[in-house]
């Protein structure tokens, strides 16, 4: 199996993509806006995905968060609020928002599950720091670690509930970024002791099925690279010092952070102890380069893939979207009312 995750070119395979896929037998795929028109196709779309590998038990993922990043957009699919809707309501009332954030990641994940996506790229775990970028901005959950941690916790849990499994990410923190790393390379500077605070809701879900890094270079962790290449900061930070165990996803390969092609890219993170390269623009050229030049997923990673994928709904699950999002909107209206 090669570990990576593919991207696909379209709204449905291509005999090229075809005929590669199942050779190189990714360890999964991702769905992109370009990937989406229905939900009859996009249901279509990842059956034959499952039946090209001849597996139901199959990892396609997307980044369905809620707010500015939704791949699965209305009129098709229902619109779901950002991070920031549950830190103002934590303001108000903690329970509440807690509550709120389940219900509404349960009904997220219903959506996914009827169209076959098993993993959406969320929670966001970055606590937001004054005056960093906007990348992250009102996707975040807060800036208390803890608050962080807590809603992060509902959010897996209610995924759980629908029998979809989230990806904390961006590991080890994207908070004090001062760049876009879809663009540059950001650098944060801070120390090993104020790096505590980012990597704190980390620790405190390091038991998640899943990871994603963040292409940050931490100079007190390690100067020379990106966190996502970083032999020190997989092993070190994030495997040790956090205890994640978890699948380890990279952030996507084709932003501009990163140096050298794409290939090179997935073979230096792999090498630095991530399991799995996200390659997310299906390109064909860049994706048989991975193939080519990456070593089979090794027998840790494929475990943890297993253990990801065992995601399954929850016992009691309340499984009726039009009541769970009766209930979040209940629960955050408590906001306006205490305007």
């Amino acid at each position: 199996m090669t570990p990576a995750i593919f991207g696909l070119s379209g709204l449905t395979l291509t005999a090229d993509e075809r005929a590669f896929f199942k050779d190189a037998d990714p360890a999964g795929y991702i769905v992109f806006g370009r990937n989406v028109e229905s939900r009859a196709q996009l249901r279509a779309l990842t059956d034959s995905l499952r039946d090209l590998h001849g597996r139901d038990r199959l990892l396609i993922t997307i980044d369905q968060e809620g707010g500015r990043v939704a791949r699965m957009k209305p009129p098709e699919w229902l619109s779901y609020p950002a991070g920031a809707a549950f830190d103002r309501l934590f303001d108000l009332a903690p329970a509440s928002a807690i509550e709120a954030a389940r219900a509404n990641a349960e009904a997220l994940g219903h959506d996914l599950a009827e169209v076959g996506i098993t993993c959406t790229h969320a929670p966001v775990l970055d606590v937001r720091q004054p005056g960093a970028h906007d990348v992250i901005g009102d996707r975040a959950y807060g800036s208390e670690p803890l608050r962080v941690a807590a809603i992060g916790r509902a959010v897996l849990d209610g995924l759980a509930r629908a029998g979809v499994v989230g990806t904390i990410k961006h590991m080890p923190g994207h908070g004090r970024a001062m760049a876009d790393s879809h663009k540059e390379l950001p650098t944060v500077t801070a120390s090993a002791a104020e790096l505590e605070s980012d990597i704190a809701p980390f620790k405190a879900l390091a038991d998640a099925p899943m990871a994603m890094t963040g292409h940050i270079r931490f100079t007190a962790w390690d100067a020379d690279h990106p966190a996502t290449q970083s032999p020190f900061v997989v092993a070190e930070i994030i495997r040790k010092r956090i205890g994640f165990d978890g699948l380890l996803l990279t952030d996507d390969l084709d932003m501009q952070a990163l140096d050298g092609t794409v290939p090179q890219r997935a073979e230096v993170a792999l090498a630095a102890g991530c399991d799995i390269a996200l390659n997310c623009w299906a390109k064909l050229d860049d994706m048989a380069g991975i193939a080519a030049r990456c070593p089979a997923m090794s027998a840790a990673a494929a475990q943890r893939l297993d253990r990801a994928l065992a995601v399954t709904r929850l016992d009691g699950a309340s499984g009726i979207q039009v009541e769970l999002l009766a209930k979040r909107d209940a629960l955050l209206r408590l906001v306006e009312a205490a305007a």
